[in-house]
């Protein structure tokens, strides 16, 4: 018998998508107990009128605060004892053997804290979207992949990334709670977007290892692309320059700052130039930035406090992010 996996899915006004998601869930081919839970933020009676055919009830949560994506998913953590935990969007399908392949990965690589598998777009399946998070030199985190031709590309055994896309992303509980803050698995301050590049920095700074692993192949429908930056609501583009700060403030030491920062530097001013000179919305999340600081500082004293890894040794994760490297997305208008 396989271990337990506990599956997530966090949902913000979902659509009809969900159910193919669900459906996903209900047919993987895994031998091990495999639990699935819907927590649904700032629940309405649309989405609850979508949810409660496809799920039992003491597989979903109906909250009416919108807890983000962090805190939703940190509260289906914590309820589960699983040994595994699925992080799944609603807006991905699963191949029935995911959680199968992906499980066995872990299970035969006991220091590896995360995987991920193949993820293709879903709306054109020849094309990537994300085979795990690429750090870059000035300080972005990207899609490894996205993209590219799905054909011929990343189709090797299972190789280390920096870590998964929360998208569909497998952890280790042990993991988990190795790296928590307080309880809290994914930083609740970031709310959503880059919370899943946040959770993987950490865990490398302990220590954890992650895998892509190709054989476990998922389809996810991109929203967040450089390309469609100027037709994004402006809330997810306040998190987006935001948590580019947040993320640097809380996780990347003084060797890594110095090594990086003519690329980091002049990234951070091109953010700032956009958002004073043409995405306005996005100023207050400079100014959150600023709010926010002293607590990043205190999670910062404990990150980095607790590290069993060198910055010489994490660097190599930037250096491999280099412009014009394949597999590193090209962005052309995200200030992130």
């Amino acid at each position: 018998m396989r271990p337990p996996v506990s599956v997530g899915v966090v949902t913000y006004h979902p659509d009809a998508l969900l159910a193919r998601c669900v459906a996903s869930v209900r047919a993987q081919a895994y031998d091990g107990a495999l639990t699935l839970h819907v927590w649904d933020n700032a629940s309405t009676p649309a989405s609850r009128a979508l949810i409660e055919p496809l799920t039992s009830p003491d597989e979903h949560t109906f909250s009416e605060a919108n807890l983000g994506f962090s805190g939703g998913h940190n509260a289906l953590i914590r309820r589960s004892t699983a040994a595994y935990y699925l992080c799944l969007n609603p807006d991905a399908v699963l191949s029935p053997g995911y959680v199968a392949e992906l499980v066995a990965t872990l299970e035969s690589n006991p220091t590896v804290g995360s995987a991920t598998g193949r993820l293709l777009r879903l709306d054109d399946d020849a094309v990537l979207d994300s085979t795990g998070i690429v750090m870059t030199p000035d300080q972005r985190h990207l899609d490894r992949g996205a993209d590219e031709p799905a054909a011929g590309h990343y189709l090797g055994g299972p190789e280390p990334i920096f870590g998964p896309s929360g998208a569909v992303a497998m952890y280790r509980r042990e993991m988990l709670e190795d790296v928590a803050w307080r309880g809290e698995y994914f930083d609740e301050a970031f709310f959503a977007y880059r919370e899943d590049a946040d959770l993987a920095w950490r865990a490398q700074w302990r220590g954890w290892g992650s895998l892509y692993v190709p054989a476990a192949v998922a389809w996810h429908r991109r929203r967040v692309t450089p390309g469609r930056r100027s037709m994004l609501p402006a809330a997810i583009n306040r998190y987006s320059v935001r948590n580019r700060f947040l993320l640097r403030l809380k996780n990347q030491s003084a060797g890594l700052a110095w090594r990086f920062a003519l690329p980091g530097l002049w990234r951070d001013a091109q953010v700032v130039g956009y958002v004073l000179l043409r995405e306005w919305t996005s100023l207050p999340g400079l100014l959150d930035v600023v709010r926010l600081l002293p607590t990043m500082l205190v999670r910062r004293r404990h990150v980095l406090g607790r590290r069993r890894v060198r910055s010489a040794e994490l660097a190599r994760w930037f250096e491999k992010g280099r412009p014009g490297q394949s597999g590193v997305t090209k962005v052309t208008d995200t200030p992130g």
